[in-house]
């Protein structure tokens, strides 16, 4: 082993992350605003999502008994709201009415779409892993709300504008400038 490198213990060390809000709502209409970074991109063609959550967690039961979520994508500008909404829980404080975020009805899900959100993820649930401390929840993309605001004038998403946010060991980061595009190093020039 190379004496510059010290060997941990296993763990979760693949980061930063993207830190999103979950949103969701029970069969009865109760809803919820969690936050979550343990969420990811599976596959493309279906497109699929995954996120995984504490049993504890008051969206856990939501999501189980509904079958769907939304994913909601952070900027700078939420990183309050952000924080906010993954240290309390729905039991106890509306996180809607705390964080001053606007319910925004979806196209394919019951559950609330963050309307200060540049882009929404409706998801349905396709199967639930038991993992230890988290179920993994694996959904099937049904639906892509994106802010228009984000959209340039030949149709592409820029992202970048929005001032996404990352998730590395307990702290949030602006995403920094663009060092590349997919494909570059093997372009012609």
């Amino acid at each position: 082993m190379d004496s510059s490198k010290t060997v941990w213990k296993p763990g979760n060390m693949l980061y930063p992350l993207p830190t999103v809000m979950i949103s969701c709502a029970d069969t009865s209409g109760r809803d919820n605003i969690m936050t979550a970074a343990w969420a990811g991109t599976v596959c493309s063609e279906p497109p699929c999502v995954s996120v995984s959550i504490r049993k504890e967690r008051f969206s856990h039961d939501m999501i189980v008994s509904s079958g769907e979520f939304v994913i909601n994508l952070t900027t700078s500008e939420l990183t309050r709201a952000m924080d906010f909404c993954g240290v309390r829980s729905g039991r106890d404080v509306d996180k809607w009415e705390a964080c001053g975020l606007t319910r925004m009805t979806g196209t394919c899900v019951k559950a609330p779409l963050i309307a200060e959100s540049p882009v929404n993820i409706e998801c349905g649930v396709i199967s639930v892993t038991e993992l230890g401390s988290h179920d993994m929840f694996l959904a099937k993309v049904l639906s892509v709300a994106v802010d228009s605001k984000y959209i340039d004038k030949n149709g592409r998403f820029c992202f970048d504008k929005a001032n996404p946010i990352a998730y590395s060991h307990g702290s949030y980061y602006e995403l920094g400038r663009k060092t590349g595009t997919f494909g570059y190093s093997v372009r012609k020039k």
